[in-house]
């Protein structure tokens, strides 16, 4: 007997949407449908067809674009083996949801394309649809799964009801496969006017895909830092004058009289000697990690930003450091937290005479 197949099992008349019309062997079998008899259905001129090993497609027409994401994330995510006993009836409880595929998403082309990015193409027209999953996962990319084996799984997002990965690392598994410029450069650009998410994470997913190697990649890369830091600096006017707070002076130079150069800042508040900068780092790296050429590079601009605040604060200036994201998704927050340091001016030691030139 086999002990995968329910007692009375449901028919499959009641599987009408593009979800559900898609489904792995073990699903199959869940509805009392044999693994011969699967194949039989999938015989030329037959209603059903194998779209991957182990999945099925339950019509005999082209499968639609939310069909083959659906059948990408049952074949990397479904069980194997012994597995099967307990799984089955979880998969089938939660038939069509993200649940049911286990531990995979979407990334890449396919996951922007569920993002909304216009630079991405259908999941249609793509040959391969690229999912994330664990590195333990046996499978091989086969048909149009291309499966990208990690160590750590980032949290997964839904995107049309199916896991996808978040849009910095969806973008490092697209232009890992791009050799067009144009390509990458639009969809780079998309992720940053588009308020998906902050060219500093964006970058800090390239260098951990070891992709700022190709100058393809480095100039879109330029670009999006300029691109990004373009559109930062209009969020911090806008807080200033949204907020009613003081004129300042903009992108300064600060130095020591006859001294070192101490530094430069977007804002400056010379009366209450409080000064604000952009901190447009990448998220800080872990120090205790395997050194790298990039990662000496990001722990170095850590340490040169952490040098420069602390010169500063001897010298009694405040600085406020403000992050993209922020800027962004908190911008009257932000505010307060410059108020409150201007208006705390009062109450601190009398701050170093310092020479403010332009930038």
């Amino acid at each position: 007997m086999n002990h995968n197949t329910p007692v009375s099992p449901r028919p499959l008349s009641h599987l009408t949407d593009a979800r559900r019309r898609v489904l792995c062997a073990a699903q199959l079998r869940a509805h009392g449908v044999s693994a011969a008899k699967a194949a039989a259905q999938c015989r030329p001129g037959g209603p059903w067809q194998q779209i991957l090993p182990g999945v099925y497609v339950l019509h005999a027409g082209p499968p639609t674009s939310e069909e083959r994401l659906h059948a990408a994330l049952l074949y990397a995510g479904r069980p194997t083996g012994s597995a099967l006993g307990t799984v089955v009836p979880a998969q089938v409880r939660t038939e069509g949801e993200a649940g049911s595929y286990g531990e995979v998403m979407i990334t890449g082309l396919a996951a922007l394309a569920l993002h909304r990015f216009s630079a991405a193409p259908s999941p249609l027209s793509l040959e391969r649809i690229d999912v994330l999953v664990p590195r333990t996962r046996r499978l091989r990319s086969t048909g149009c799964a291309r499966l990208i084996r990690v160590h750590a799984m980032p949290a997964a997002q839904k995107a049309g009801g199916l896991p996808v990965a978040p849009v910095a690392r969806a973008l490092a598994d697209a232009v890992a496969h791009l050799t067009d410029a144009d390509a990458v450069r639009r969809l780079l650009t998309e992720a940053v006017r588009g308020g998906h998410c902050e060219p500093a994470a964006v970058v800090k997913e390239l260098t951990l895909a070891r992709l700022l190697s190709r100058p393809h990649v480095i100039d879109a890369v330029n670009s999006l830092l300029a691109e990004g830091r373009a559109i930062a600096e209009d969020r911090l006017y806008a807080l200033v004058r949204n907020n009613g707070l003081p004129d300042p002076l903009w992108n300064v130079d600060l130095r020591l009289p006859g001294g070192p150069h101490l530094g430069g800042v977007d804002i400056y508040w010379p009366d209450q000697a409080v000064a604000v900068e952009l901190d447009t780092r990448a998220p800080r790296p872990n120090e205790d990690a395997p050194g790298s050429p990039e990662r000496s590079r990001e722990l170095g601009e850590w340490s040169e930003y952490a040098r420069k605040r602390e010169h500063l604060e001897r010298l009694g200036i405040t600085v406020v450091h403000i992050t993209p994201k922020k800027l962004r998704e908190t911008p009257e927050q932000q505010a307060t937290v410059v108020r409150t340091a201007l208006m705390a001016a009062g109450d601190r030691e009398p701050p170093a005479y310092v020479v403010v030139l332009p930038r």
